[in-house]
C-alpha cells in the first residue's frame, strides 16, 4: 500500500453505493485529475499539536437530528474523542501572519446532515506570507465554503464527493480573495498555505497546499514504540510535478522559488503568480482512525524548519510522559494538561531553535471512548 492515499477524483456521473471500483491510483503529489481509490495510511504514526476544546456535543438546531433521543444515539457512536490544543508564537517577525481554525462541532453548522452521519469536526492552520490578510480571509471563510459545499447524502456519498468538495472550497475561497485584493488599491499581494483536518465519523480528511504538514503518531501493533506518519505533502517548487507544472505555464524555478521569490508552489491569494502555474488545488489524503493512534499534529513551516516529524514525535512523547499525572478529571471528561504542555514546549523550542519564523502548532489528542 502507498504511504499516501490519494481520494477519488471528484466524478459528475450518479451516485452509486461504492466507489472503490471507479477509480485508478494517482501519485500522491499530482496535481491532475485522473481517479485513485480510497486508501488508508499504514499503521505507523506522526506527531501532533494542543488547544485545550470541550469535548463534542452535537448541537439540537440541526433539523436531521431530531429528538434528544437522537443526539444520545450520536454520541455513543463516537469511538475516539478528539481534544485539541493550541499553541501560537510571533517568532522573530515583525507580525503575526499565521491563523487557525478549530470547529469541535462542525455538524451544527451543516444543515440536513444525513443521520449515518454523526461527528464532523474541522481544525486548520493557515500559514500567511506577504501579510496577514490571505491567512485570515482564510480561517473566516474557508470553512463556509466546505459548509455550503457539504454533500447531501449518507456516508457513501459523501466519500466519493469529498475530493470534490475541498477543491471546490479552496478554489472558491481563493477566487474570492483575489476578487477582494484587486479591488484595492495597490493590489493585495498577500498569499497562505492552508491545511486541514477533517474529521468525519472516524475517518480523518486532510487536504493542504503548501509547506504546512500534518502527522499522525500511531503506535506500532505488538510495539509500544511510536512512528510518525505523514498526513500531508509539502508542496514546494522544487518538486518535480511541481516544477514541471509551473514551466508550462511559463513560469521558472529559481533557488527554489517561483520566479525566484515565492516560496510554495501552491496557495491561497498570491494574485501575481496565480497565472504563472502556482494553484490553489489541494491534495486529499484519508486516514482511518485507529485505537493505536495517539495524537496528530498539525502545523505551519514554522515547525518544520527545525523539526523533522519523527524528532516532533519524540520530542511530545517525552513531554507527555514526564507529565503523565497532570491529567485532571472534570466530571466525565479528562483534560488532558500533558498535551497542553507539550504542545506549547514544541512551539517554544522552534523558536529557541530559531526558527525564525511564526509557529503555529494544533495538536489534537485522541482518546479511545470507553
Amino acid at each position: 500500500m502507498d504511504l499516501f492515499g490519494d481520494l477519488p477524483e471528484p466524478s459528475s456521473g450518479n451516485p452509486t453505493n461504492s466507489s472503490a471500483s471507479l477509480y485508478d491510483s494517482i501519485p500522491a503529489s499530482s496535481n491532475t485529475s485522473s481517479l485513485s481509490l480510497y486508501d488508508d495510511l499504514p499503521t505507523q504514526s506522526t506527531p501532533a499539536k494542543s488547544t485545550n476544546i470541550p469535548s463534542l456535543v452535537p448541537s439540537m438546531k440541526r433539523k436531521s437530528e431530531g429528538t434528544p433521543c437522537v443526539i444520545e444515539k450520536k454520541l455513543k457512536s463516537v469511538k475516539y474523542e478528539i481534544d485539541s490544543y493550541l499553541a501560537e508564537r510571533q517568532g522573530e517577525r515583525e507580525d503575526m501572519q499565521d491563523a487557525h481554525i478549530i470547529i469541535q462541532d462542525f455538524t451544527s453548522e451543516i444543515p440536513d446532515l444525513h443521520p449515518e452521519i454523526y461527528r464532523v469536526s474541522l481544525y486548520g492552520v493557515f500559514d500567511g506570507h506577504g501579510g496577514i490578510r490571505a491567512s485570515r480571509f482564510a480561517s473566516q471563510n474557508l470553512h463556509k465554503n466546505l459548509r455550503d459545499k457539504f454533500p447531501k447524502g449518507g456516508i457513501d456519498i459523501v466519500e466519493r464527493d469529498i475530493k470534490k468538495l475541498f477543491i471546490d472550497a479552496f478554489k472558491k475561497t481563493d477566487d474570492d480573495f483575489l476578487k477582494q485584493a484587486t479591488k484595492v488599491k495597490p493590489v493585495w499581494k498577500d498569499g497562505t498555505t492552508a491545511i486541514l483536518v477533517l474529521i468525519i465519523n472516524e475517518n480523518m480528511y486532510i487536504a493542504n497546499i503548501g509547506d504546512s504538514q500534518a502527522v499522525l503518531c500511531r503506535v506500532k501493533d505488538s510495539t509500544t514504540e511510536c512512528s510518525a506518519v505523514p498526513l500531508s505533502v509539502p508542496h514546494n517548487p522544487s518538486i518535480y510535478e511541481e516544477r514541471m507544472r509551473i514551466q508550462k505555464q511559463g513560469g521558472h524555478v529559481k533557488d527554489g522559488r517561483v520566479m525566484g521569490v515565492l516560496e510554495v508552489s501552491r496557495s491561497i491569494g498570491d494574485g501575481q503568480y496565480k497565472k504563472l502555474g502556482v494553484t490553489c488545488t489541494p491534495d486529499v489524503k484519508k486516514c482511518s482512525l485507529t485505537d493505536n493512534d495517539r495524537y496528530v499534529i498539525i502545523a505551519c513551516d514554522g515547525l518544520w524548519k527545525c523539526f523533522e516529524p519523527s524528532d516532533s514525535i519524540k520530542f511530545v512523547n517525552k513531554i507527555v510522559e514526564e507529565n503523565k499525572d497532570k491529567d485532571v478529571r472534570v466530571g466525565k471528561n479528562v483534560k488532558n494538561n500533558k498535551y497542553d504542555i507539550a504542545c506549547n514546549q514544541l512551539a517554544n523550542e522552534a523558536v529557541l531553535r530559531f526558527s525564525g519564523d511564526n509557529v503555529t502548532v494544533l495538536l489534537l489528542a485522541i482518546r479511545k471512548c470507553r
